[in-house]
């Protein structure tokens, strides 16, 4: 084979692969909805095609069991998620600017999307028990962490001081609230889920040493 043949075949090659991952891509986005409203326990790949438009061999073509779609799904979700507060962080030119737009968009997204968190949470609780999922649970949570990082670190910038514990401290604090107040956001407990609002200004203040 000619060195052109070759290098002619490998194009074709990875625009195959590309063709793939993005169908895979499409399809995990696809049914998020469905994956997100049945959750991990109660899903197969037969139940999600039979709740979505897509057929049980389509899914099994390109995804080799639940777990894989689940994770997929997910990771698609968490690209746009870790971004969220990204324009707020960049915009905001004084500290209560930018501590009121997160809290503003830290609860207009629980309610919005209490189910993709859900599942969210669903797959990480997953990952105590089933090994398989733990390296890309671990790759989420750490851009995750990132993302809530940012936020603290730049309203600290902003009132002059420092953060006062170390992104993982950060990450677990709010992480733990915001699970709390989807818990409650669930249940339809609006007065809890208010009083996490009113209490979250003041938690970020403690993040901060100034």
């Amino acid at each position: 084979m000619t060195e052109v043949a070759s290098r002619k075949q490998d194009r074709i090659a990875r625009r195959q692969v590309d063709k793939f991952d993005a169908r895979r891509t499409e399809l995990a986005v696809a049914t998020l909805h469905t994956l997100a409203e049945l959750g991990y326990a109660r899903t197969s790949l037969r139940e999600i095609a039979q709740n979505s438009e897509f057929s049980h061999g389509v899914l099994h073509y390109y995804f080799a069991d639940k777990r894989d779609l689940i994770t997929e799904a997910v990771r698609q979700y968490e690209v746009v998620c870790v971004t969220r507060y990204d324009e707020v962080v960049a915009t905001s030119t004084t500290a209560r600017q930018l501590r009121d737009e997160f809290v503003a968009m830290f609860f207009d997204t629980l309610d919005q999307d209490a189910t993709l968190h859900r599942l969210w949470y669903d797959l990480r609780n997953q990952s105590l028990f089933d090994e398989s999922f733990r390296a890309d649970v671990l790759e989420i949570d750490s851009h995750r962490e990132a993302m809530v990082w940012r936020v603290v670190h730049r309203y600290a910038e902003l009132l002059g001081g420092t953060p006062a514990a170390s992104s993982a401290l950060i990450y677990v604090t709010l992480d733990g609230l915001f699970q709390r107040a989807l818990l409650h956001q669930l249940s339809g407990n609006a007065g809890v889920v208010e009083s996490l609002r009113a209490e979250l200004p003041v938690t970020m203040d403690l993040l901060v040493k100034v």
